[in-house]
């Protein structure tokens, strides 16, 4: 199954994990339009800048980019309109709650196509102050490090 999602990966969030303690993740389906499916199966999709908020018991995806098809004509989207995510009940009320926290924020970490369908993982992070930023790094070159030694 993990495997599988590394296949179908459209874009991924590569600075989530430097800027937000990641504690736990949903996964949830985009309510598209045709124009907006086609550019994000062709990886032309940016989640850089994107969160999440719960308005009136649904889940809306914000600031992403998803860029307008290059064949669609006059019916072509907006790139950085907010979309509906599709999720549970039970797991709209976890988010809502988890957003009301000081300092939560829900965040897209992947966006990948599973059985024809768009999905989006999310994460609840708690951002990161500049001093685990720079341990997190400080962290990271010490493991390529040890890796290169013992790759020697």
């Amino acid at each position: 199954m993990k495997n599988e999602k590394n296949e179908n990966l459209v874009a991924q969030n590569k600075k989530a994990h430097h800027d937000y303690f990641v504690k736990e993740t949903f996964e949830a389906g985009i309510a598209l339009t045709g124009t907006e499916i086609k550019s994000v199966r062709a990886r032309r999709i940016n989640l850089r800048d994107g969160y999440v908020q719960i308005i009136n018991g649904s889940a809306f995806l914000e600031n992403v980019h998803i860029s307008e098809y290059e064949q669609g004509n006059r019916y072509n989207h907006e790139p950085l309109r907010s979309r509906r995510l599709l999720l549970h009940k039970k797991e709209l009320l976890r988010l809502a709650k988890a957003q009301s926290e000081r300092g939560i924020a829900i965040i897209p970490l992947k966006v990948y196509i599973k059985h024809g369908f768009a999905k989006v993982l999310l994460g609840v992070g708690q951002g990161k102050k500049k001093y685990d930023k720079r341990e997190t790094i400080k962290k990271r070159d010490q493991e390529r490090e040890i890796r290169r030694q013992y790759k020697i």
